[in-house]
């Protein structure tokens, strides 16, 4: 299965938008699974991302596809390499 992942907070109407949005995109053909991590559990996560929440990342060992705001683009990229189109 296709997987995201947000680190977010709990408090934050960007963390929601971007979730939303990114789940926008799912269709009967395209399914994927977001795992939402609150940065606010974990220092470590804290200090590397406290401003930028919302990030998102498709493989956690690559770069961030966005932070703040869905870059669809990226994200339709990501999702590309899994021979998935949308």
């Amino acid at each position: 299965m296709i997987r995201f992942t947000l680190y977010s907070r709990g408090y934050c109407h960007l963390c929601d938008d971007l979730l939303a949005a990114l789940n926008a995109l799912q269709t009967d053909a395209i399914r994927f699974a977001v795992d939402v991590i609150d940065v606010d559990a974990d220092p470590a996560l804290v200090e590397r991302f406290d401003e930028l929440v919302p990030v998102l990342f498709g493989d956690p060992s690559q770069p961030e596809l966005c932070h703040y705001f869905l870059d669809e683009a990226a994200v339709r990229g990501y999702l590309a390499t899994f021979d998935v189109l949308i």
